[in-house]
């Protein structure tokens, strides 16, 4: 299939409606900013009808020294870089050394142990300290991981989509929102988030969902051709063709803001009813060339990343909550997104905000 490159498209709007739409959500994500950071919140309706904020990189130490503290943080989605090449070991957590890990996960036993534990663990000890402090705040708000593979699968080295899938299982077991129960009697997914959306906030508390993305260094590498999205798509397409959809662990994400339906030009038509997540730049989102209402028409999810950015820029990392919290319920109403990312570590306050998508 024909390869791509993230669309960039930095073209300012009209913003009137939106504005108007942030001032009158405003309150709205005032309720939020309180709520206690484990916690589900009173269920707002189904998961792909509303809009929640995360952190890019919650990984690294700079944004918060332990990842128990990403998970306290009251975020909705928390991001991971993830190296699979053979110069190294295992599944490596960092964000530009191939070689080793560089992180803020303990490979905690213990809910004690999620802040003052050796840190710089492998993928395996950052899942296992997503469980620990799963089990030991049950019932918490769903929690969306978005994995970055930064050099993409390796499965002749023994970290392909299965020995993905099979490490998950192990780590996080049913603390996983699978695709096969998003799925339940229909085709693909596609057919399932249109019929039915995603389930309710509240019937996915204390869960974690899982999607992917090709990484930086895998989409610059000539000699890959076999991207994450695709490969792992292809993983989801197989595995249902062999009624063993239940071994599947993730979601595939469309990775770059773009016009019309991204899948069409990317994908074989086989492919493309497996992708429902989408991910990619706000500032994109927010211009005048996407039609955002075709993604929560479908009930697809759709990621807006460093919101910042988005025309009149604020502070990457430390904006007062009231621009944040305004940014925030922008992009819920003018751009449907269902997660907002920036690197806001710095305001829980904001981090536990849940609006209605689309301002509805």
């Amino acid at each position: 299939m024909r390869r791509w490159s993230p669309v960039r498209l930095f073209r300012s709007r009209s913003r009137t409606t939106a504005l108007l739409c942030t001032a009158a959500l405003a309150v709205v994500a005032a309720t939020a900013l309180h709520s206690p950071a484990g916690a589900a919140q009173a269920d707002p309706g189904p998961y792909s009808a509303t809009t929640g904020v995360g952190v890019h990189n919650a990984y690294e130490k700079a944004t918060f020294p332990y990842v128990g503290q990403a998970l306290d943080s009251g975020a909705g989605l928390l991001e991971f870089d993830v190296w699979t090449n053979n110069f190294g070991g295992g599944w490596r957590v960092s964000h530009d050394n191939p070689l080793g890990n560089n992180n803020n996960c303990t490979n905690a036993a213990t809910p004690e142990e999620l802040e003052n534990g050796d840190r710089d663990r492998d993928l395996a000890g950052c899942l296992t300290d997503l469980r620990t402090w799963s089990e030991a705040n049950p019932g918490h708000r769903p929690i969306q991981l978005k994995l970055e593979m930064k050099d993409g699968f390796n499965a002749v080295g023994g970290r392909g989509p299965v020995e993905f899938d099979a490490l998950v299982a192990e780590k996080l077991g049913d603390a996983v929102h699978r695709p096969s129960q998003l799925l339940g009697e229909h085709a693909t997914l596609d057919d399932a988030v249109r019929a039915d959306g995603f389930p309710s906030r509240d019937a996915l508390a204390g869960k974690f969902l899982i999607h992917l993305i090709p990484g930086t260094v895998e989409q610059g590498n000539p000699f890959d051709d076999l991207w994450t999205d695709e490969e792992y798509a292809r993983h989801l397409h197989t595995r249902a063709g062999e009624g063993e959809l239940d071994t599947a662990t993730a979601f595939p994400a469309v990775l770059g803001a773009e016009a019309g339906d991204p899948r069409e030009e990317r994908y074989e038509a086989a492919l493309r009813p497996w992708f429902v997540v989408f991910d990619g730049d706000a500032s994109a989102y927010a211009g005048e060339t996407i039609d955002t209402a075709w993604y929560a028409e479908r009930n697809y999810l759709l990621v807006a990343t460093s919101a910042h950015g988005v025309a009149p820029a604020i502070d990457a990392r430390e904006p007062s909550p009231e621009e944040a919290a305004g940014r925030v319920a922008e992009l819920a109403a003018g751009v449907h997104a269902t997660t907002v990312t920036s690197d806001w570590a710095a305001l829980p306050e904001v981090l536990a905000t849940v609006l209605p998508r689309g301002g509805n």
